[in-house]
């Protein structure tokens, strides 16, 4: 399917987007079809936006809940490090908020890492796990530095030239970033106190901060949701051998790569992407 734009995407399925007062942080969330709960989350600096290709196939199996994650998108940024206890604690507040006993977790990036981590502390919440290109679980230097680097770079000068190099940084196929994506974000990063958020947000690009939370068997070990690994073959921040350590720490894993896509396979590769939750999820299988 080609892409037109993300209303495009979304104006032939019913959903509500609205906001929710989550532990008295205002969370912007998007809702959208019927069956299992399954929750989206986006990655560092994102929106909810990142699952505008998604939304109207998942909805067809599950009652699906997107959401920007505190300090995120068109969310409240308090003026606080958003540790991934933090960003984990928003995401069981927001489930306590809309009454969701337990849900499926798909989580892309930094979503993926808060996934996990909740998955670890509050088991019986989720039921099963998707982690899309988590990122960096080997903790590289050079992959923090680059991250913390493009980012900060956007949001200080959210011109159409710095924030379209950040979002090319999510895809292989850049031709496919949009003026759309690329104006949505720039609205994002300058919103008024977002230097602030980002910075918050960058704290986990910091190795000191980052070792409490690092991934490790200690806690990733601890996960006893069934768990898929979404990798891609041309994913920035981490390759296969990433995925390796993940197989090797987790009880219960698979794996399945996405061809010919970057860190965004959600949109490069939607009809993929789909196929894999459906499979995974609804039909209880490995993906094919």
């Amino acid at each position: 399917m080609n892409h037109i734009s993300i209303w495009g995407e979304l104006a032939d399925v019913g959903h509500e987007l609205s906001h929710v007062d989550v532990d008295g942080v205002r969370t912007r969330v998007l809702r959208a079809g019927s069956g299992p709960d399954l929750i989206l989350l986006h990655g560092t600096g994102g929106h909810l936006e990142a699952y505008a290709r998604d939304i109207a196939g998942l909805a067809a199996d599950f009652r699906v809940t997107a959401y920007d994650m505190v300090g995120h998108g068109w969310s409240d940024l308090p003026d606080r490090p958003y540790t991934i206890d933090v960003l984990s604690d928003h995401l069981i507040g927001l489930m306590d908020a809309l009454g969701i006993e337990a849900a499926h977790l798909s989580g892309e990036s930094l979503g993926g890492w808060v996934a996990a981590w909740a998955a670890a502390r509050h088991p019986d919440r989720v039921a099963r796990l998707v982690l899309n290109t988590p990122g960096n679980i080997a903790n590289k230097p050079e992959v923090m530095t680059r991250l913390r680097d493009s980012t900060m770079a956007a949001v200080r000068d959210p011109s159409e030239e710095t924030v379209r190099r950040r979002v090319e940084f999510l895809f292989h196929h850049k031709e496919m970033v949009t003026g759309e994506l690329v104006n949505l974000r720039r609205a994002v990063y300058s919103r008024p106190g977002f230097l602030r958020a980002i910075t918050n947000t960058l704290v986990l690009q910091d190795p000191e901060v980052r070792k409490d939370f690092a991934w490790g068997p200690s806690w990733v070990g601890r996960i006893a949701a069934p768990t898929l690994l979404l990798w891609t073959e041309h994913d920035p921040t981490g390759g296969l051998d990433e995925a390796a350590m993940l197989l090797e720490w987790l009880p219960d894993a698979r794996l399945h790569v996405i061809a010919d896509a970057g860190h965004w396979p959600q949109w490069e590769k939607p009809e993929e992407y789909l196929r894999a939750h459906r499979d995974f999820l609804v039909l209880g299988k490995d993906p094919a």
